[in-house]
């Protein structure tokens, strides 16, 4: 699936959050700009180069503390050859200027370790500036993202 890097983000109407330790969930109708990040296609050019220090581990955290539109199939990266492509299944939100936020698929800690992939240096920017220790001790029903309206849906198991 391929999304122009700084487009419209239109996949999906709302934004869902699942608690990693739980069946609970919530939803709800984004009141931020959703930015494409890093959605990637075989055949299709991207922009490569160095990230700094750091960043790459920075998305790791994320992804080890944020469950985001987690959908029950999987996307292989089909930049890889063979059977062995790495999958996934959900997206990181990163948030951005005010209004703003990143959308990225699961697999962009890959493209930038394994393909070289130099995300828009707004993104790298934000994600270095998560409060990654924040983040983490988010327990529910807080999320690791910091614009959920108060009115977001809940499911509390």
């Amino acid at each position: 699936m391929f999304f122009e890097d700084l487009s419209a983000y239109t996949y999906q109407d709302e934004d869902t959050f699942e608690d990693s330790e739980s069946f609970r969930a919530l939803w709800y109708r984004p009141e931020y700009v959703r930015l494409n990040v890093g959605w990637l296609e075989a055949g299709r050019p991207y922009p490569t180069g160095p990230v700094p220090a750091g960043f790459a581990e920075r998305l790791r955290g994320v992804q080890r503390v944020q469950r985001m539109n987690v959908c029950l199939g999987v996307h292989a990266c089909d930049l890889c050859p063979g059977a062995e492509a790495p999958e996934g299944n959900g997206e990181l939100r990163i948030p951005g200027e005010a209004g703003i936020a990143y959308a990225a698929p699961f697999l962009i800690t890959h493209y930038v370790t394994a393909h070289g992939y130099r995300p828009p240096r707004a993104f790298v920017d934000a994600v270095l500036a998560v409060d990654l220790d924040a983040w983490a001790a988010a327990r529910w029903p807080d999320v690791p993202f910091p614009w959920v309206p108060a009115d977001a849906e809940r499911l509390l198991e």
